[in-house]
């Protein structure tokens, strides 16, 4: 404001001042708190790292297959394999960054060279580079949590937590038939095709749960040890725990062995870590893109 010879009042200036820094205490800090807080790839892995007993792994094949640790993420996609469906999925959710349980380029070690110049490979790289698409690996961490979240997820959606509250792998139910579970279980995680080593009509009640390819060693020493009659795995060599059961039931064993298929089998525990995350970073889209199976079956 101006005086008559125009000159600025000092009363004027700091009024003026105070009504600004005014504004400014009650403007700023709560525009700031509106902006949406920003990740990047590598501390979202970070955060949830910090979750696992023990933290970080000296080895692990844990680690980030396409992309880098410092784009900034628009949003999370969580899912068991990172196929091209799940890929160009992710690219229409507008999320750059996907987290997988299994591997991306079809070895354990995510080697791109474990098969020389495969074309689909590098079509695949072509495709994660053109949507600027990050992956990283979540399998050994996310079995090392307490409960494993894999196991926890796939009890929790076969609404089994009450039997296992605390996600132990072996557990009892109520004494039910081999068919009824098998129901369940189809039903429950959606599983179109089972198969099953036993009698339908056979009751059991203590289930040793095995999601994913533990190995025909690990599978038979649990059986053994857990004392179950009712066997429940992702998948199995066939030349290993099934032949066992398989034998055992010659021999009058009551044990009964069903494979639900890997993806089936830990597809619950991916869809699970949304529910998990969301919390720990809840500025970030985040959802799950089940990849489904490979195989159409006739």
């Amino acid at each position: 404001m101006e005086n008559k010879k125009g000159v600025y009042k000092r009363r004027d200036f700091l009024q003026d001042m105070v009504k600004a820094g005014t504004a400014g205490l009650l403007v700023g800090p709560v525009m700031r708190n509106l902006q949406p807080a920003s990740y990047t790839v590598q501390q979202i892995i970070d955060l949830i790292i910090a979750e696992v007993p023990g933290g970080k792994l000296p080895e692990t094949v844990d680690t980030i297959k396409s992309g880098s640790g410092d784009q900034v993420v628009t949003g999370i996609v969580t899912t068991m394999f990172a196929t091209v469906r799940v890929i160009e999925e992710a690219a229409r959710r507008k999320a750059n960054f996907i987290i997988a349980h299994e591997p991306t380029f079809y070895n354990h070690t995510d080697d791109l060279n474990w098969v020389q110049d495969n074309q689909v490979v590098k079509e695949k790289q072509n495709l994660l580079e053109k949507h600027q698409i990050a992956i990283w690996r979540f399998h050994d961490y996310w079995h090392r949590m307490k409960p494993d979240g894999i196991l926890y997820g796939v009890l929790q959606k076969m609404e089994w937590l009450e039997y296992s509250p605390k996600g132990e792998p072996s557990f009892r139910v109520p004494e039910q038939s081999v068919g009824e579970i098998v129901y369940q279980l189809k039903t429950n995680l959606g599983i179109p095709h089972l198969r099953v080593i036993g009698n339908l009509t056979t009751p059991c009640s203590r289930i040793a749960l095995m999601p994913g390819a533990g190995g025909g060693q690990k599978q038979v020493d649990f059986l053994v040890t857990s004392e179950a009659d009712l066997l429940i795995v992702g998948e199995s060599s066939e030349w290993e725990t099934p032949e066992y059961v398989r034998d055992a039931r010659s021999f009058g064993k009551a044990v009964t062995m069903i494979i639900l298929g890997h993806s089936f089998s830990e597809e619950p525990g991916m869809e699970y870590l949304v529910q998990w995350l969301k919390p720990k970073v809840p500025e970030i889209p985040i959802s799950h893109v089940a990849s489904g199976e490979a195989f159409m079956w006739l």
